[in-house]
């Protein structure tokens, strides 16, 4: 498997983490305020999951380009 096939197999997988991290924190925000002590560690995972998956697709767009 060449690096892009893998870089974009893990570019699926991260992009399944945030759509999950996404909801956990959705569903989050509508039992408020019950576990309102979770907020900063459920968005603290979102945003990773979204920020690794930017960098990734970002590499992913310079190999195609290159």
């Amino acid at each position: 498997m060449s690096d892009m096939d893998a870089l974009k197999t893990e570019i699926k997988k991260l992009s399944a983490k945030a759509m999950q991290a996404k909801m956990d924190l959705h569903d989050l925000s509508e039992e408020l305020p019950v576990n309102w002590t979770s907020i900063l560690d459920v968005a603290q995972r979102t945003h990773s999951a979204f920020a690794e998956l930017e960098a990734k697709r970002s590499r992913l767009k310079a190999l195609e380009s290159a």
